[in-house]
């Protein structure tokens, strides 16, 4: 049995928020940030981090939008089954499994890294329903491109004893994803979910489930959604960390190319967590583009 995860006394002023929870169909426990009230925001993590990557713009939004963040199964305070399928259709399949059991029909997404496919995916199930898209330091299309310390992880033979054991992607994302550096509330915050062996199984299984090659599981799925990516007409704004060791300048660019109309600012001393190195500028652009 995993034992839950909670929120230490002093971290509550940095997630001031109380989660909410949904037993899937599957029988694991989502846990889910909601707050606020008018327009839906719809915003889906990456790995290694949670809700709490959202942390700054849930307080930002949720006086004027419905803002929703959900952890996936493995993640944040949500569930981390030991014999779960971690793959991309089925944290699409959950995300659309909660917005359902929501009854939202209209929304709005923000997505970062594997959230990026994540919330595509949704988001091109329903492209009608999806009326703004904001995009950080992600990808929702097939790439050849990956750096070698996320490789090793992808390792059949070690990289799971790697990840697991030593924390050896939670842990380096904290200095490695940051080129302003974070606060030690922050830093706490981001490996809370992943302080054991049997809690680190997601951030594991996320990187196993980079579908590199044609034969792998996922990537079709992947491939579904790239090519579906043109059937979101709705407005887009593009935002980067131009220092992003792993998502670099050649996804964004190929996010110019498949959006070329979408509004975009690239923030020239910020990395993989934008979020964090531009924390004020990013959020009013955020609020800005929702609220036009």
């Amino acid at each position: 049995m995993v034992k839950a995860i909670t929120i230490p006394s002093n971290l509550k002023s940095e997630y001031p928020f109380t989660p909410k929870t949904l037993t899937l169909k599957s029988g694991h426990k989502l846990s889910y940030i909601d707050e606020g009230t008018g327009p839906v925001v719809i915003m889906a993590h990456g790995n290694p981090t949670w809700s709490f990557y959202y942390r700054n713009v849930i307080k930002k939004l949720k006086n004027n939008f419905r803002v929703i963040v959900p952890d996936h199964i493995g993640c944040g305070l949500s569930d981390k089954p030991q014999d779960y399928d971690y793959t991309l259709k089925n944290h699409i399949d959950n995300l659309e499994e909660l917005t359902q059991s929501l009854n939202i029909k209209d929304f709005n997404i923000i997505v970062h890294d594997w959230g990026g496919a994540i919330g595509m995916g949704l988001a091109t199930r329903y492209p009608e329903n999806l009326k703004k898209a904001v995009i950080l330091n992600t990808a929702a299309f097939t790439s050849d491109l990956i750096p070698k310390t996320i490789n090793i992880c992808k390792n059949p033979i070690f990289g799971e004893w790697l990840v697991r054991k030593f924390n050896a992607f939670a842990w380096p994302a904290t200095f490695m994803a940051t080129n302003v550096g974070l606060s030690k509330e922050a830093k706490q915050g981001y490996l809370l979910p992943y302080n054991n062996y049997k809690n680190r199984i997601a951030t594991a299984r996320f990187v196993k489930d980079i579908p590199m090659t044609s034969t792998h599981p996922t990537w079709n799925t992947l491939k579904d959604i790239e090519n579906k990516l043109q059937s979101l007409d709705c407005p887009k704004l593009i935002l980067w960390g131009e220092k992003d060791f792993c998502f670099n300048m050649n996804f964004y660019n190929r996010w110019v190319e498949i959006f070329p109309k979408a509004s975009k600012k690239v923030f020239k001393n910020a990395g993989h967590y934008v979020l964090e190195d531009a924390r004020d500028e990013i959020n009013e652009d955020i609020l800005n583009f929702l609220s036009e």
